[in-house]
């Protein structure tokens, strides 16, 4: 599938729980905080949330941006297959 039909995809699931499987195998779980023309950020699972007030998440190349932070990015062309996970996962 290609990367408009990714980025289409995870427009929709904005907010939502997911687990995105890149070509080369790997696997990513996290929550869809932002898509651009090149990448989905993820919040991942686990760690520290920011609930609330300023983060240092991941925007462009050495970046920082405020408000809550995007955590990572994935290239919408490594994607393989998203699936939304159950909100257990949450």
């Amino acid at each position: 599938m290609s990367a408009e039909h990714f980025y289409g995809v995870c427009q929709r699931y904005k907010g939502r729980a997911v687990e995105i499987k890149t070509h080369d195998g790997r696997a990513h779980r996290g929550i869809i905080k932002h898509v651009d023309n090149r990448s989905v950020y993820l919040q991942p699972f686990g760690g520290k949330r920011n609930l609330g007030g300023f983060g240092y998440g991941y925007y462009g190349p050495g970046y920082g941006y405020g408000g809550g932070g995007f955590g990572y990015g994935l290239a919408l062309g490594a994607i393989g297959t998203l699936a939304l996970l159950p909100l257990f996962y949450w």
